[in-house]
């Protein structure tokens, strides 16, 4: 989970928890990407605007690492069609009005994680 706004960071990442989910977090790309260095993980759910870059330049940062197999999320604030058309073009699978359907979306990711494997 990345977002550089500590409360729904927090908010998000009790929330998915709560769901059953293992949720590290992140406020940043820099801190997004040396977190994925430590350990594998499943999905990314990012935040479009970060303080040192976008979601959308972690999530093709990260798939360019992991030869293209990174699931995504992108959550923002915007939610016009080019907004939605640059985070498929990034490499997310979904893109999110914030917590639009946050409790929903995991499941059907990594749902999917299983049959593209």
């Amino acid at each position: 989970m990345v977002d550089d706004h500590e409360d729904t960071n927090r908010a998000m990442s009790r929330l998915l928890g709560g769901l059953g989910y293992d949720v590290r977090t992140a406020d940043s790309v820099a801190a997004a990407l040396s977190a994925a260095e430590q350990g594998s993980f499943d999905l990314l759910i990012s935040d479009i605007g970060l303080p040192d870059g976008s979601g959308l330049e972690l999530m093709k940062q990260l798939r360019a690492r992991n030869g293209g197999r990174v699931k995504g999320i992108a959550l923002s604030g915007f939610g016009m069609e080019e907004d939605v058309q640059r985070s498929r073009e990034a490499g997310f699978r979904e893109h999110l009005t914030k917590a639009d359907q946050l409790a929903e979306a995991p499941a059907r990711q990594l749902r999917r994680l299983t049959l593209d494997a």
